[in-house]
C-alpha cells in the first residue's frame, strides 16, 4: 500500500505512483523530470500514461507521433483549443521548449509500449449535476442540476481520488440525448458528405494506422478539444491537414456527437 502526503501529490518533479506494479520502470524524465524546467511527464499523464480529462492519454500512441506532438508544442504549431491561458497546455509548451531529444525519445518509447483503456462511462442526458470550475477541471458541487445544452461534462466518479492522481479512478461523461447514435453515423459514413469516415485514416476500429493515432475509447472532452483545435487552426501542422477537411463543415453538435461515440469504443 503506497502512502503520500498532499504536498507529494502536487510535486511536479516527483508525482505519486500509486500502483508501481502496474507499469514497467519509468525513465527518469517520466518519473522525475529534470529540475528546474522539465517537470515529470507522469505528473500530468500519470505513470500509466492514461492521463486525465484535462490533458491527454498518451499510452499506446506511436512513439514518433508522441515526439512530434511535443515538437509541435515547442514550435507553436500545436496550441490550446481555447483562447487565453489553459494551464495543462501552458505546462506542456514550457516543457516542450526545454526537454532534450534524448529525454523525449525515452518518454515516447515508454508511453508507446503501455496499454490504453477506456475510463469514461458515456451517459446521454438532458440535465446534469451542477458543476463548478476547479483548478482546470469541472467538479460537481452538489447544489442541484442544470440543463446540459450543447456540452460534454466529464467528471470523476470520485473527485478525491482524481485530485490524488489515482490512475484507476473512473469518469463519467454526460452528453446530449442522441449523441452516440448521431456520432456513430458520422464516424461510420461521414453523414452524407458532411465529413469523412474516421476509419479511412484511423483504421476500421479507430485503433490507429501507422503514425495515425488510435482514438477509440479516449476521453470525450479531450477528443472534442482536438476537433475544435483543428477547426480553429490551433493545431496547424502538415500532418494535421487532413483533419482540417474532416472538421470544415462540422457544427459543435456534430463534434460532440463524434467525441461521444468514439468515447464508447474499446481501445
Amino acid at each position: 500500500m503506497q502512502a503520500f502526503t498532499k504536498a507529494q501529490t502536487l510535486d511536479l518533479f516527483a508525482p505519486p505512483d500509486w500502483f508501481p506494479e502496474s507499469h514497467p520502470p519509468m525513465p527518469e524524465v517520466v518519473a522525475r523530470g529534470r529540475r528546474p524546467t522539465v517537470q515529470a511527464c507522469a505528473f500530468c499523464h500519470l505513470p500509466t500514461g492514461i492521463g486525465r480529462p484535462e490533458n491527454a492519454a498518451v499510452a499506446g500512441l506511436p512513439a514518433e507521433y508522441i515526439a512530434q506532438q511535443v515538437r509541435d508544442f515547442a514550435s507553436g504549431a500545436r496550441r490550446s483549443a481555447w483562447t487565453g491561458a489553459y494551464k495543462p497546455t501552458d505546462l506542456m509548451v514550457a516543457l516542450a521548449k526545454e526537454v532534450s531529444e534524448a529525454e523525449l525519445a525515452d518518454a515516447a518509447a515508454y508511453f508507446s509500449r503501455l496499454p490504453i483503456k477506456r475510463r469514461a462511462e458515456i451517459v446521454e442526458v438532458e440535465r446534469v449535476p451542477e458543476t463548478r470550475l476547479g483548478f482546470v477541471y469541472v467538479v460537481i458541487d452538489g447544489a442541484g442540476d442544470e440543463p446540459l445544452g450543447q456540452r460534454i461534462i466529464e467528471v470523476a466518479q470520485d473527485h478525491h481520488r482524481h485530485e490524488l492522481r489515482d490512475p484507476q479512478v473512473p469518469y463519467r461523461a454526460y452528453v446530449p440525448k442522441g449523441s452516440v447514435a448521431r456520432g456513430q453515423a458520422l464516424v461510420s459514413t461521414g453523414g452524407d458528405g458532411l465529413t469523412l469516415p474516421c476509419g479511412s485514416c484511423h483504421g476500421p476500429e479507430l485503433r490507429g494506422l501507422g503514425l495515425i493515432p488510435p482514438i477509440a475509447g479516449r476521453s470525450p472532452t479531450y477528443l472534442l478539444r482536438q476537433l475544435l483545435a483543428f477547426r480553429t487552426g490551433a493545431r496547424a501542422t502538415p500532418a494535421g491537414v487532413p483533419m482540417q477537411a474532416v472538421v470544415a463543415k462540422l457544427q459543435l453538435a456534430d463534434m460532440i456527437a463524434i467525441a461521444a461515440y468514439v468515447g464508447t469504443l474499446e481501445p
